[in-house]
């Protein structure tokens, strides 16, 4: 699965991944999604992106969430 708009750069955002190299973070989408806002909303309180860069932060988050956690104290 590509992720050609996400990148993730330590001198932006503290290396979190971000979209198109903007400061604009996948958390900050997905935390506007995740509070009852609409894609449409999304692209009007960050007029700079676009409708596949909400779709892809959606995706990103799905394919991290399918991440297995390992807590190495009860190992």
């Amino acid at each position: 699965m590509g992720f050609d708009r996400i990148s993730h750069n330590p001198a932006i955002m503290g290396g979190k991944p971000i979209i198109r190299g903007m400061r604009v973070t996948v958390g900050m989408v997905l935390s506007e999604l995740g509070a009852g806002a609409s894609i449409e909303q999304v692209l009007e309180d960050f007029p700079y992106l676009e409708r596949e860069d909400v779709l892809q932060a959606i995706r990103y988050g799905a394919w991290l969430a399918q991440e297995t956690v390992i807590d190495l104290n009860d190992a």
